[in-house]
């Protein structure tokens, strides 16, 4: 019985949360919003990629806005400000991931008919954001050469829930000793074809492709 309870009680957290995702998407889209969750590991350079990108867009004369999503503290949502990305800070408390209700509650301190694009950061890690889906248009997922070649084959669940995956950092691959080919196979066959994006927001290559499937 006890088993038959857990079940029926992360069913209806899931379904809820979907329900909820479905009106935060309506409420973006309904202000001509274009938003993406942006998933990833500490570490794989997700506030750095955010940063680049927000830049090349704000470049194309869109207006662009990030929520900053972590566990606690501001450092992200200062690395945004600082960089000229207008920002709001998501704090989860003690929560691994953000949830459709976080950002619905978020959005509304957002003056959305001033925003054209919005980067969601969501909490650093491969797992938990699987599941929860926020309402963006695209969820993107990100990692990095520093994490090996096995990322793809150890997290098949949010690359398989994801619109978009990046390979960041790729001016670092020839000193990770990392087969890159091997993780762009992997996640080729897991997604049904689909290609990885290798990208390097140091030397700048592969961000204006990937701004293109963003804003495609």
């Amino acid at each position: 019985m006890h088993k038959i309870t857990h079940i029926s009680m992360e069913t209806d957290v899931l379904a809820e949360n979907r329900h909820l995702a479905e009106h935060n998407l309506e409420r973006l889209r309904g202000s001509s919003v274009r938003s993406v969750d942006v998933m990833g590991t500490t570490g794989a350079g997700k506030t750095s990629l955010i940063i680049a990108l927000s830049r090349m867009l704000m470049a194309r004369g869109l207006r662009v806005a990030a929520v900053a999503g972590d566990v606690t503290g501001q450092d992200d949502y200062d690395r945004f400000q600082a960089a000229g990305v207008r920002a709001y800070n998501l704090n989860t408390g003690k929560e691994c991931h953000l949830d459709a209700n976080l950002l619905d509650r978020t959005l509304d301190g957002i003056d959305l008919l001033a925003v054209d694009f919005l980067f969601v950061e969501n909490v650093g890690n491969l797992v938990c954001p699987a599941d929860f889906p926020l309402g963006t248009d695209k969820r993107m997922v990100v990692i990095s050469v520093t994490e090996g070649d096995d990322m793809v084959r150890k997290h098949p669940m949010i690359f398989q829930g994801a619109d978009i995956a990046v390979m960041n950092k790729m001016d670092l691959a020839s000193y990770m000793g990392i087969d890159v080919e091997r993780v762009k196979a992997d996640y080729r066959r897991l997604s049904g074809g689909k290609e990885l994006l290798p990208v390097s927001v140091r030397t700048g290559d592969g961000l204006e492709a990937l701004a293109d499937r963003l804003l495609g």
